[in-house]
């Protein structure tokens, strides 16, 4: 009898560097490639405030994303096919298909969380009740979790640093790239080939891209190789990374590698050799440190997922005692729209809602704001950024959100970001608070972060009526007006002792 292979696609959307595509094609004499557009992770509500668990934004990158690899199987002289329904009943189809035909294995990218890994325990009974086979690989992160200096997660540190110390320490080398062989194994007879769906198939109109938006690449295999040699090479980005990360404004001040990480279009391991092979060929030590540095972050967010578990999407995190959030829709409305009266804060959430983009910068911010200063339960937040995020990964997005909210992993876990002394300190001018509070445009920079302190003649002359155009904050923190004290001192005095980066106030209102 024959061997069949279904590949069952998850978050691994590539060719390149995909060991479970490669198993598939050299232990099988025929390999179906399927993709689900599961309803449950498409049209399905968040558990926290009933938003569509996937927007407009990520579900045209991943439409995107889709037709893209289709094409790419298809010049392999195969395809992809793609299903509105469950893996489990897409499957269970399949294998009544083919099962008398042929000795079928199901391969697929193992995942953390436990949504995506329940489905996985029905796959795995699946196989079991119709006597086939099951290979599972792993091919989310940077570094093989078999290679970390752990015995089991449980025992993963719960510090970034430590991770990265003992990474460094010991040696942990990352695994080699996966070679694809250069011929696929073809479709069998009876394969009935079905169409990638459109926005329109959800709903949506066939958005167009926002002419203020950062983000303006395509989805898939293809874009993010082009935009990874472009980023690295052509471009020789790599070198400014550090000093321009922070930005809030400009498609080239951070890498913008995370959409396609996020759905496995671009591997973090080909990230991790290209950058290699840059700082090798230019003779340039540690180029890439920085980039390297936030992959790691990003499997740090993976790895605390799956020692926790559950515990990720808890109220209190992983704290143990219960930690008592509030539950007001009206603050949380305003911070979701852009309707603040922070204009910080504001620019961020207008510029996500927009475009389903926001800085790195922009949303410890925005999540700190939400959390310290209004109280808010973390998760509102974590749902919204889950629903219209254009690169959200739920280990890193729930990951982030209880590190800041103070019930992650954070050591400081009072931690409070000052969001107007940020707004000063990264937009200065406020060029990025302009764009997205074009209300604000003829207000002086004096008063572009805070202003409810300027003067009444100079509102007017910005014409400006706070509570009419632009909103009356709905909060104020003593640590704003005071911050707009110092910096006006510090301006009069020609001299600005302030360091860049001391953005943090703390409930005891120790600065560190």
């Amino acid at each position: 009898m024959k061997r069949l292979g279904i590949v069952w696609f998850r978050d691994d959307l590539r060719l390149h560097d995909n060991e479970t595509l490669a198993w598939a094609h050299m232990n099988n004499d025929y390999v179906i490639h399927i993709y689900c557009f599961d309803p449950r992770q498409i049209t399905a509500k968040t558990y926290k405030c009933d938003f569509v668990k996937t927007d407009k934004y990520r579900l045209k990158f991943l439409i995107e994303t889709i037709e893209d690899l289709n094409t790419s199987l298809i010049n392999k002289g195969s395809g992809l096919l793609t299903y509105r329904d469950t893996p489990e009943n897409v499957l269970t189809q399949l294998i009544e298909q083919f099962k008398n035909i042929f000795e079928i294995t199901i391969a697929f990218q193992q995942q953390v969380t436990q949504e995506e890994t329940d489905v996985e325990k029905t796959i795995r009974q699946l196989t079991i009740d119709n006597t086939i086979h099951v290979k599972e690989f792993w091919t989310l992160t940077l570094y093989h979790p078999d290679d970390l200096p752990y015995n089991n997660p449980k025992a993963f540190p719960d510090v970034y640093t430590q991770l990265r110390v003992a990474l460094e320490k010991q040696g942990v080398r990352v695994r080699r790239l996966i070679n694809i062989p250069d011929t696929f194994k073809p479709l069998p007879d009876g394969i009935i080939s079905t169409p990638v769906p459109k926005l329109s198939d959800y709903g949506y109109s066939n958005e167009t891209i926002h002419t203020n938006s950062v983000f303006t690449l395509q989805g898939g295999e293809s874009s993010g190789l082009t935009h990874l040699h472009n980023y690295i090479w052509n471009k020789n980005l790599i070198k400014s990374y550090k000093e321009t990360r922070n930005s809030l404004t400009g498609p080239e001040n951070s890498t913008k590698f995370s959409p396609w990480l996020s759905n496995g279009s671009l591997s973090p391991r080909k990230i991790f050799f290209e950058i290699k092979k840059y700082e090798n060929e230019q003779n340039i030590h540690d180029a890439g440190y920085w980039i390297i540095f936030e992959l790691l972050w990003r499997d740090f967010f993976k790895f605390i997922a799956m020692k926790y578990g559950t515990r990720l999407f808890y109220g209190r995190g992983l704290k143990l005692e219960p930690y008592i959030w509030k539950h007001d829709l009206k603050p949380f409305e305003a911070w979701r729209t852009g309707n603040t009266g922070i204009p910080f804060v504001d620019a961020n959430m207008r510029e996500i809602m927009a475009t389903g983009w926001m800085s790195n910068r922009g949303r410890q911010n925005v999540a700190s704001f939400l959390t310290k200063d209004l109280g808010i339960d973390w998760r509102y937040g974590a749902v919204w950024f889950e629903s219209i995020l254009i690169d959200h990964d739920v280990c890193s997005n729930y990951g982030n959100w209880i590190y800041v909210a103070g019930v992650g992993t954070d050591p400081r876990e009072n931690r409070h970001f000052n969001v107007v002394k940020q707004g000063f300190d990264y937009d200065p001018n406020g060029i990025f608070v302009r764009i997205w509070c074009p209300e604000l445009a003829r207000l002086p920079n004096e008063y572009i972060q805070t202003p409810w302190l300027a003067p009444a003649h100079i509102l007017k002359e910005a014409g400006l009526e706070l509570g009419v155009n632009y909103p009356r904050p709905i909060i104020i923190v003593p640590q704003w007006n005071q911050q707009f004290q110092n910096r006006r001192k510090s301006i009069q005095n020609q001299h600005h002792t302030q360091q860049r980066g001391i953005n943090f106030y703390f409930k005891n209102h120790e600065k560190r």
